[in-house]
């Protein structure tokens, strides 16, 4: 089964959170896909790894060829740069979680349609047997909550 992380945003946006997160992805070896609901919202988080002081190599089906992509940015659940980990954002559907090794569902706190999706989320991956853990932001990292 997979293991599915829910990394509950109270501190910082998905904008400052995920190049975090997507930085360790890429120290650990490992490839990531960001599965977005939205063109535009996965044109504003590309926007946001190019800002980074540490680049953040990374392409989508606009801009870029997926096999030499280490981060791929869609809308469409597939891996097709390869990767074992899945970044959920926007509350994007996530099927066909068996192509992952980890997944991590990032929800914003401050949304309570997004706290009723994650729990909705949580409720169905638990239900499926996946392996689930929840982290909370703290004032200078995350903290496992469950």
């Amino acid at each position: 089964m997979t293991e599915i992380g829910f990394y509950h945003l109270t501190r910082s946006t998905l904008t400052q959170a995920l190049p975090r997160l997507l930085t360790r992805t890429l120290a650990s070896g490992q490839r990531a896909l960001v599965l977005g609901k939205t063109a535009e919202g996965l044109d504003a988080l590309s926007a946001a790894l190019w800002a980074q002081p540490d680049w953040l190599p990374h392409g989508s089906a606009a801009d870029g060829d997926a096999d030499i992509q280490p981060i791929w940015l869609s809308i469409e659940p597939k891996a097709l740069n390869g990767a074992r980990f899945l970044f959920v954002v926007e509350q994007a559907d996530w099927p066909g979680l068996d192509q992952f090794d980890r997944v991590f569902s990032l929800f914003d706190g401050n949304s309570q349609p997004a706290v009723e999706a994650a729990r909705e989320s949580w409720r169905a991956a638990k239900a499926a047997g996946h392996t689930l853990t929840y982290w909370q932001q703290t004032e200078t990292s995350w903290q496992k909550k469950a």
